[in-house]
């Protein structure tokens, strides 16, 4: 199987992780896939769950959305925030949702309950992700 390069960028950190067989990211109307000589563009993506193909293994990624830049045969992800399956502090992340579902209870102003549905998803994504 054919090879591309995957770089992960972070306001706080970049994830090189050089050659790999195939990518699956969560864009906006749906997820989608990337392999060796996908048509080159820019996809905006959301919060969900990336998968990483590299030597027949998968490693799953939690991320809270951006974009994806596919240019000659090498993918950029550059997104809010990336943590891999086996570094999600799951207790964390329960805390949070626990968090999240309170403040929906107590809904406050339209703002607030776009925030606190944004809080919901990333921490349901994060535990979902982390069982992985």
């Amino acid at each position: 199987m054919q090879l591309f390069n995957l770089d992960i960028v972070t306001p706080i950190k970049e994830v090189k992780l050089g050659e790999i067989n195939y990518l699956r990211c969560p864009g906006i109307d749906g997820s989608f896939g990337i392999m060796n000589k996908h048509r080159e563009g820019i996809i905006a993506l959301t919060i969900g769950e990336i998968k990483i193909t590299k030597d027949g293994k998968s490693e799953y990624y939690a991320t809270g959305g951006g974009f994806a830049e596919i240019l000659d045969n090498s993918v950029k992800l550059i997104v809010e925030s990336v943590e891999k399956s086996s570094d999600i502090d799951s207790v964390r992340a329960q805390k949070s949702l626990d968090r999240a579902n309170q403040r929906k209870i107590e809904k406050d102003s339209e703002i607030n309950n776009i925030r606190v549905e944004t809080s919901l998803l990333r921490a349901l994504n994060r535990l979902r992700v982390s069982k992985r």
